[in-house]
């Protein structure tokens, strides 16, 4: 690292001018008294003791500082902080000062961050494993009952059977879904782009959810009559698979004999917006910032009883944010919820 003295003078000055008073007194005493006073020689003597030790201070106390101050350059160094490696070293105490408590405030927001993923991370890792153990319990049980002896029941076998293989559809639909976020994230989701009538995607996603719905009256609808074809641009499987889960959500969550209404409405520079919309529990405000992460849910044990892998929603925002595209949700607690997401509009 190259020195870049930033020079402040003010101590030199302070400490020179106090040595040469010193100095100046003590050798105009000692003239007065043991030899004849010469001003001359005095005002000479002052100025170039002021001179030299002003000199001389400034030099050593910057040596001094500037030997002390690389060392603590380099121990910061070995952070491998690039605010400090890219600086030349710096003397002046205000400027070092500034430095020091911004790679402090730095620090502290770096450390923060890895503390909250080292939270996420033993979350997210107790999550797994409960939503892996359940099933994997429930089809070791059967199978173990089966071994038991209760294979030579022929109707419980039967019985025990599906129900172990339940447990094991709900293992690969999970497996599935995690290998599907893995590969959204490292940016391998290969979406394929065509023109699609998002009024008809969203007819048939309810004509596929219609079963579903009915066992708990759920009316899926249309806030209008959507007499023309809305034509939008994007991956339609894909959307169909966000349209899917979103409306597999408000059935999930929504309330006995309640509604499930989607409307699409135009936005500016060819957006248009489509709004999911329930009548059901609706969630609370302190959980609406991580409805998006995996495995996260607002009702840990009644979601569970519902099915899915917890991984629809993160799902969904990673399809949205890969047609560079945005996702919102609001939501009243006990009224209801509404997620909605932007597509490009085409003709």
């Amino acid at each position: 690292m190259a020195i870049n003295f930033k020079k402040t003078y003010k101590f030199a000055v302070k400490s020179a001018l106090y040595i040469s008073l010193f100095s100046t007194a003590f050798l105009a005493v000692m003239l007065h008294y043991f030899l004849t006073l010469n001003w001359n020689f005095i005002a000479i003597f002052s100025i170039s003791l002021f001179i030299f030790s002003f000199f001389v201070l400034q030099y050593r106390v910057e040596r001094f500082i500037y030997r002390r101050v690389k060392k603590i350059y380099d121990d910061v160094s070995l952070l491998e902080s690039s605010s400090f490696r890219n600086k030349s070293i710096t003397t002046d105490m205000a400027t070092l000062t500034r430095e020091v408590q911004k790679f402090a405030r730095d620090k502290k927001i770096e450390i923060e961050t890895l503390k909250i993923r080292e939270e996420y991370r033993r979350e997210f890792l107790g999550n797994v494993s409960h939503e892996l153990k359940t099933p994997l319990f429930t089809v070791q049980g059967y199978i173990l009952t089966l071994l038991d002896g209760a294979m030579n029941d022929k109707e419980l076998r039967k019985k025990y059977l599906q129900r172990a293989e339940k447990g094991v559809e709900r293992l690969i639909y999970i497996v599935q879904d995690l290998d599907m976020i893995t590969k959204m994230e490292v940016g391998d989701l290969n979406l394929n782009f065509t023109k699609f009538n998002i009024v008809e995607l969203i007819q048939n996603v309810f004509d596929l959810l219609e079963m579903k719905a009915d066992k708990k009256g759920i009316m899926l609808m249309f806030d209008m009559k959507y007499i023309k074809p809305i034509m939008v641009y994007g991956d339609q499987e894909k959307i169909e698979q966000v349209l899917t889960n979103l409306v597999v959500n408000s059935i999930k969550y929504g309330k006995e004999n309640g509604t499930t209404e989607v409307s699409i409405e135009d936005l500016v520079n060819n957006k248009i917006i489509v709004r999911i919309k329930d009548n059901g529990e609706g969630i609370e405000k302190k959980n609406i910032s991580r409805l998006f992460e995996r495995f996260f849910r607002v009702d840990k044990s009644g979601a569970r009883t519902e099915g899915g892998s917890g991984l629809g929603l993160a799902i969904v925002k990673h399809i949205i944010e890969a047609h560079d595209e945005k996702i919102y949700v609001e939501s009243k607690f006990g009224e209801g919820s509404e997620f909605s997401f932007t597509l490009e509009k085409t003709k």
